[in-house]
């Protein structure tokens, strides 16, 4: 008796714990450096936003190494996170096709720019010959550098206040057989960040260099005063200055006619590297918030409708029993939610399928408890026994159709991460959380209430209050 007292506490604790968690107005968590928000997170089909599946840009029979897909997909990833939108995914779908999921996103055209540019920047010696903006070039490298990446129409210039870079005056168009020289490109950049000038009050991108590329750029700019010095993003010159005076210190700035979104969009090239393979947009979706505000709606009377059933169904056909088990799966769908806060798990409509059907696993359990139950009582067991009796034959079916289940989960979701589906892969994730939720509630909960129950009721109680 004294365990059943010291499971029950244990089970309130919990219970407790997951109303905490699941308030909506609890702020959430902050101890030293780690925080945690305690909000509901939402996927594409419920917040709305952005799907894209972006393709690689090759001839068919060019192939794409899997390695290239890795790196790509990362970089992928990465610009996204630094746009600020919370929750986007980006997976590899076969072996050419990254499938891009930004919940919340509005710029679509911006977004999906800031993508698939493959964002090769360069800055290219042009000798005393000023080009205009956007002129397409050739280039080649006359070092062992790399490449790295930007996009709209600026000036660079060194981050004193009397520049050493000036635009030039006269720019003329590109010989179109003229070969320019790179002398270093992007992956030499070690910060990037957007700001702005405090004298004309106009965005800027500010950036430093790594050590090589601080000498490479002195050195040059102290050998080539006078003459100009082209910023090329993806072979197409966005800036021309003219080199005033030695720039040294290895920082320097991009102007030009900036917005704030489009500096970040662009500094987020900068900062996270250059595509390794080209990409072109095969198809993009956007979903409307107000869509899916209604399927989140939907979704929910759906649920309730569902669990109403559930519960006249219990109660006409296991009577007490039924309520101790309403009482348990009203538990476990607390548990199973504050689990996904504190996690956290993105919720969409497929998850909310397989939190359902994992709702109904956990509803089996109890139903074979019961019926065990009652096959006792028919056998002539007291109410102790028949509950003790019942459960121990009814676990092995509980066992093994559970493992079943996660067996299948597992395999969904191998599935959906090979493949891209997100919808699969959201849909074993929330299956197999319930699942294992839902054998705790069956081994702990259900029992535990069930034995607080009958110590309350007489021995002698009639056997159609539990269904018999």
């Amino acid at each position: 008796m004294k365990s059943k007292y010291i499971n029950l506490a244990l089970i309130f604790v919990i219970l407790a714990a997951a109303i905490w968690v699941v308030l909506p107005s609890n702020p959430g968590i902050s101890i030293g450096s780690f925080t945690r928000s305690f909000k509901t997170v939402f996927g594409l089909d419920l917040q709305g936003g952005l799907n894209v599946l972006l393709e690689v840009d090759l001839p068919a029979d060019q192939a794409v190494d899997a390695q290239q897909m890795t790196d790509t997909r990362q970089i992928l990833q990465n610009r996204v996170d630094g746009t600020g939108l919370s929750e986007a995914t980006v997976q590899v779908a076969g072996t050419r096709r990254f499938i891009i999921e930004i919940p919340g996103a509005t710029e679509v055209e911006q977004v999906i720019s800031m993508l698939k540019t493959t964002g090769q920047l360069e800055f290219v010696d042009m000798g005393d010959t000023p080009l205009s903006e956007g002129s397409v070039i050739k280039t080649t490298l006359n070092t062992g550098n790399s490449t790295e990446a930007p996009q709209p129409t600026p000036v660079v210039a060194p981050t004193t206040t009397d520049p050493a870079a000036t635009p030039a005056a006269t720019p003329t168009t590109a010989p179109e057989d003229k070969i320019w020289t790179t002398i270093m490109t992007g992956d030499q950049l070690d910060q990037v960040g957007v700001s702005t000038d405090t004298t004309t009050g106009n965005v800027v991108i500010t950036f430093t260099l790594k050590s090589a590329g601080a000498q490479i750029f002195s050195d040059y700019t102290t050998n080539n005063v006078g003459r100009y010095l082209a910023i090329v993003l993806d072979k197409t010159i966005i800036s021309a200055p003219q080199i005033n005076e030695p720039i040294t210190e290895g920082e320097g700035i991009i102007q030009g006619s900036f917005t704030v979104d489009s500096a970040n969009a662009l500094a987020i090239q900068l900062r996270y590297g250059s595509l390794p393979i080209p990409l072109k947009v095969a198809e993009s979706r956007v979903v409307g918030p107000t869509l899916g505000q209604d399927s989140l709606q939907k979704s929910i009377i759906a649920g309730l409708v569902g669990f109403g059933i559930v519960v006249l169904f219990m109660l006409i056909f296991y009577k007490l029993a039924g309520g101790v088990a309403i009482l348990a799966i009203a538990s476990y769908a607390l548990i199973t939610l504050a689990l996904y806060k504190l996690l956290p798990v993105t919720l969409t409509l497929p998850g909310i399928a397989g939190f359902l059907l994992s709702t109904g696993g956990a509803l089996d359990a109890n139903i074979l408890i019961f019926e065990r139950l009652k096959e006792e009582l028919r056998s002539g067991r007291t109410l102790l026994q028949a509950v003790d009796l019942g459960w121990k034959r009814a676990w092995p079916s509980i066992r093994d159709s559970n493992i079943a289940t996660l067996i299948t989960s597992a395999i969904l979701f191998w599935f959906g991460s090979s493949f891209g589906a997100t919808i699969v892969k959201g849909f074993a994730i929330t299956l197999a959380l319930g699942v294992l939720i839902s054998l705790f509630s069956s081994i702990f909960i259900t029992r535990a209430f069930l034995n607080i129950v009958l110590n309350f009721v007489s021995p002698k109680i009639p056997r159609k209050w539990f269904g018999a």
